[in-house]
């Protein structure tokens, strides 16, 4: 893994708070044995509703307590597989937050 120094490029803003694992990456998607591939199931349901749109920018901003739920490793490989370099939010589920850093992509804490 490559360190990060600099993340830059236009943000998608998802404006939700509590957005789960299950929500990022749906359960009958998380059959795959390698970690790539995930990025088109990403908000699976979500993007299923009229007027939905997530540009995959290099980041993404979004509500409080984001990645809570399971601890599936699932979901930062669908985000960064969708094309997120970083995740910024006021706040992480504590697992969540760790898998992203395992994998190289940075969950950023701003107020």
């Amino acid at each position: 893994m490559e360190a990060v120094t600099v993340i830059s490029g236009p943000v998608s803003v998802l404006d939700r708070a509590d957005v789960d694992t299950d929500q990022i990456i749906p359960k009958q998607f998380l059959k795959r044995v390698e970690r790539t591939g995930f990025g088109e199931f990403l908000f699976f349901d979500w993007a299923k509703e009229d007027g939905w749109e997530l540009p995959a920018n290099p980041i993404l901003a979004a509500g409080p307590n984001f990645g809570c739920g399971s601890s599936r490793e699932h979901a930062p490989w669908a985000l960064q597989d969708y094309g997120f370099r970083a995740v910024v939010s006021s706040s992480f589920a504590d697992i969540f937050f760790s898998n992203c850093t395992k994998i190289g992509l940075l969950p950023v804490i701003l107020p």
